[in-house]
């Protein structure tokens, strides 16, 4: 595949266009030192690789979470290094997605939320991802026991997305658990899976883009228009994949200045 141009050593407004200020792209993590020189500047130090890569992108998928929990200070910087309008996404624990497989997880549910706590009135949180795990087959009673978790259901409850990776899991009785609890779809494309189209919550939805070859200029200008169009009438959060290479990052900001673009065509 053809190498995706180099973005600009000097930060760009990350701010979306007014008319499309309601979609958000970037990768899933940041802190990778082999993306200099073609993404991050070579002289740029570490704890300068998210301020950077705020003034290019406008979201971050926040896998440090399926780990461990983000202590008050460390979610201080991250808020700190970002513009008013950046928005955070954060992979749920892995004890609760892989270890207990979405059983018993009140309290877990409730320390994760409680966490993001400052991001959210930062007014910076995106949305929460519940990954699963390959082998989990679909059980719907399951989602919905899942879903009527009190930390998921308050006012102030962050918007959820789950990306299943099992087959059976694509099927009309999980969409409509999700539909009544207005929770989305994570719409996956990898080598090995692609997750059917279903906007499952009213007022959001979320894209993970990780082909390993990543994406050509031609492929960008599609994701442009589609996403573009769903923008007006819905948050949009499109996550491309991180790896050593600066693959993902660069397809991020190519596909917003193609977003860009259409704005100023309007």
């Amino acid at each position: 595949m053809p190498r995706v141009p180099k973005v600009s050593s000097t930060p760009v407004p990350a701010a979306a266009p007014k008319s499309l200020a309601r979609l958000y792209a970037g990768t899933s993590g940041w802190a990778y030192p082999t993306w200099k020189p073609e993404f991050y500047p070579a002289g740029t130090p570490a704890k300068k690789f998210l301020e950077f890569y705020a003034s290019q992108l406008t979201s971050v998928e926040v896998n440090y979470t399926f780990r461990a929990l983000p202590t008050a200070k460390i979610l201080e910087s991250w808020l700190a290094s970002t513009p008013p309008e950046f928005r955070f996404s954060f992979k749920a624990p892995q004890r609760i997605t892989h270890l207990k497989r979405l059983r018993n997880c009140e309290e877990l549910v409730a320390q994760f939320v409680a966490a993001l706590e400052p991001v959210r009135q930062a007014g910076k949180l995106g949305l929460l991802l519940f990954q699963l795990p390959p082998n989990f087959k679909a059980d719907a009673e399951l989602l919905s026991t899942f879903l009527f978790l009190s930390a998921l259901r308050e006012n102030s409850a962050p918007p959820i997305a789950f990306e299943f990776r099992h087959e059976s899991w694509f099927d009309e009785k999980i969409y409509a658990v999700l539909r009544e609890h207005n929770a989305a779809v994570c719409i996956a494309e990898s080598d090995d899976l692609l997750t059917p189209e279903v906007h499952t919550a009213q007022d959001y939805t979320c894209y993970r883009l990780r082909r390993s070859s990543g994406y050509s200029p031609i492929e960008l200008d599609a994701f442009a228009q589609r996403f573009a169009t769903l923008a007006q009438q819905r948050d949009v959060y499109v996550y491309f994949k991180h790896e050593d290479e600066p693959t993902g990052a660069l397809n991020a900001t190519q596909f917003l200045a193609r977003i860009q673009a259409l704005a100023e065509k309007q």
